[in-house]
């Protein structure tokens, strides 16, 4: 089953990445000013795939991803697939699992791997 990671950007913000079974990024979400914006984010993707529509772009260098769209409206995009068939394959991974995903928070974590002291 997929996850959700919610992590804090570069620049404070917060963001969250869904995750295949595989623990391969799927779609990153745009930038959050708050957490519980993020985690809000994460509850109305999930309560509302249904009604999520995929638009497959395909990139100058020949590279395929989609945009999530809900409500008319860009709300995510995934990443870089070199194939068609793997593109189709992130979006099935995501009707099949997210609405099941937990939500795994790492964004407390400033350094994951610290520097190690001398």
């Amino acid at each position: 089953m997929g996850a959700f990671v919610i992590s804090k950007r570069f620049d404070d913000y917060y963001k969250f990445v869904f995750t295949s079974r595989k623990g391969k990024a799927i779609f990153t979400s745009f930038r959050y000013e708050l957490k519980f914006e993020c985690e809000e984010g994460i509850d109305y993707f999930k309560n509302a795939i249904e009604d999520v529509t995929f638009v497959k772009v395909r990139t100058a260098g020949g590279k395929y991803y989609f945009k999530i769209m809900l409500e008319e409206a860009h709300f995510a995009t995934s990443r870089k697939y070199n194939t068609e068939l793997m593109l189709q394959k992130g979006i099935k991974e995501i009707q099949l699992y997210s609405q099941k995903s937990e939500i795994l928070d790492f964004s407390f974590n400033d350094f994951v791997f610290k520097d190690e002291e001398i």
